[in-house]
């Protein structure tokens, strides 16, 4: 068995795994780090997602704005550092709505969300007179408004929005939000982290060897056979992977997986502009089908839920030259991680046919829809859905993870927090927030009944 040394060794090299050995490379100095993981960079979930981002985090407290308006700007230095090799934009995200009571709720949302940190909000419509609304750059973050834009003036949302449904009655475009290439951004870190001395090592995690209640090694199974690193500091970064991970400290986490999925297709028609912002419609929908579709979807037990009501929140944006992403989450439950993933029977279809209820102009490809790319990853989450940077119970094992959907938008941050934890660095004021001792919290605990369906943020 070969043995090797390591300063740090961390599971897992997605982005989660990634960031956390640039930070600790670039930003530390701290030169000899082994990555660890069985597939390619960057290939597991971190490029499953939409790769967008958002300070929009209307929650009880301020604790993920905060968290979400460090990592971005992080994000924006390094973006202009690389001459913005992960394409980073901040065209916003559109939430709209056609029902007139979520329209008032806006407001109220708005007003909480500035008071946390998100920017101001500008109400545009309604004998609201103020600020006149500034429309997005398709790409770039430099120079755009934060914040957010409450139009609910109809002719108003006609004019700025003409792709949108006829009977949108209100649209909240939030600002300091966008997307970027995810892979560009891991490979970026990647890139910075190896020339400043990390390494990769393809295997699969084995063991961590702890002696005396300290973390003393790893052991890795590699195509050339298994090897034994000796470290005193060890972060698990895995990803979905989280739990089996720890496991092997004989630790137990409060997490757990959903399985999310995207479709792509080309939108050779141009029914989507390239310029849009990222679409959500935020009401609960009926799917359109003839009578005779939903009459053979009601006879099929297996079926029958499609001529249901739906959930509220698919959403959609353009991506490359002529490409259109939709995500639409009416599928998610806990489920156990297995790989390869199973994907929802008709999903790209269903996610289709849920998008055209914002945008009707794609119902031109309900009869036929080009060859779609349907692919998915797991969102391992928190019950609050907030992430985990902190020691673990075990000196030198630390943890990076639980970062749900948002991997990609907060993982600058998060690997800026868990980096001063294991350098011993001070730590910002809302590190508490995302650490796993806030469990032993009897007002945190007490407060998660209080935010309603599972604590979820």
């Amino acid at each position: 068995m070969a043995a090797h040394s390591a300063d740090v060794v961390i599971c897992g090299a997605g982005i989660a795994g990634v960031s956390v050995a640039y930070r600790l490379a670039v930003h530390h100095g701290v030169r000899d780090i082994v990555l660890v993981d069985e597939r390619p960079p960057l290939t597991l979930t971190s490029d499953k997602s939409t790769e967008a981002y958002r300070n929009w985090w209307p929650g009880p407290d301020d604790a993920m704005v905060r968290l979400m308006n460090r990592s971005i700007d992080l994000l924006e230095a390094l973006a202009a550092d690389c001459d913005n090799r992960f394409l980073l934009n901040r065209r916003g995200y559109i939430y709209a709505t056609g029902d007139p009571r979520r329209a008032a709720a806006h407001r109220t949302i708005g007003e909480r969300a500035t008071a946390q940190g998100a920017g101001p909000l500008r109400v545009h419509g309604d004998g609201n007179e103020g600020a006149s609304y500034v429309p997005h750059r398709p790409d770039g973050w430099l120079g755009a408004p934060d914040g957010a834009d409450l139009v609910v003036e109809p002719a108003l949302i006609r004019e700025l929005f003409p792709y949108l449904a006829p009977d949108v009655c209100a649209v909240l475009h939030t600002r300091r939000c966008g997307w970027l290439s995810g892979q560009q951004l891991g490979m970026e870190q990647l890139d910075r982290a190896r020339a400043a001395g990390a390494h990769l090592l393809e295997g699969r995690l084995t063991e961590i060897v702890v002696d005396r209640g300290r973390v003393a090694g790893a052991r890795v199974a590699t195509p050339a056979g298994d090897v034994t690193i000796a470290t005193r500091c060890f972060v698990n970064a895995a990803g979905p992977f989280l739990q089996p991970v720890s496991r092997l400290l004989g630790l137990e986490l409060p997490v757990y997986s959903e399985l999310h999925v995207k479709m792509s297709f080309r939108d050779h028609l141009g029914v989507v502009p390239r310029e849009v912002p990222l679409l959500i419609w935020e009401d609960p929908q009926l799917l359109s089908w003839t009578e005779e579709e939903a009459a053979l979807l009601r006879e099929d037990p297996a079926t029958h839920w499609l001529t249901e009501e739906m959930p509220a929140g698919v959403h959609m944006r353009p991506e490359g030259a002529e490409h259109v992403i939709i995500l639409w989450p009416y599928h998610v439950g806990e489920v156990p991680e297995a790989f390869p993933i199973e994907l929802p029977p008709g999903y790209a279809e269903i996610a289709l046919r849920g998008m055209t209820r914002l945008v009707p102009a794609l119902a031109a490809y309900l009869d036929h829809l080009p060859t779609p790319f349907v692919d998915g990853g797991y969102y391992t989450k928190t019950r609050e859905n907030r992430p985990l940077a902190c020691p673990l119970p075990i000196a030198g094992a630390f943890l990076h993870g639980a970062l749900s959907g948002f991997g990609l938008m907060a993982s600058a941050a998060t690997a800026e927090l868990l980096a001063r934890h294991i350098t011993g660095e001070s730590l910002p004021d809302y590190a508490p927030d995302f650490d796993l001792r806030r469990y032993d919290d009897p007002a945190y605990l007490r407060s998660l009944q209080l935010w309603g369906d599972g604590g979820q943020l």
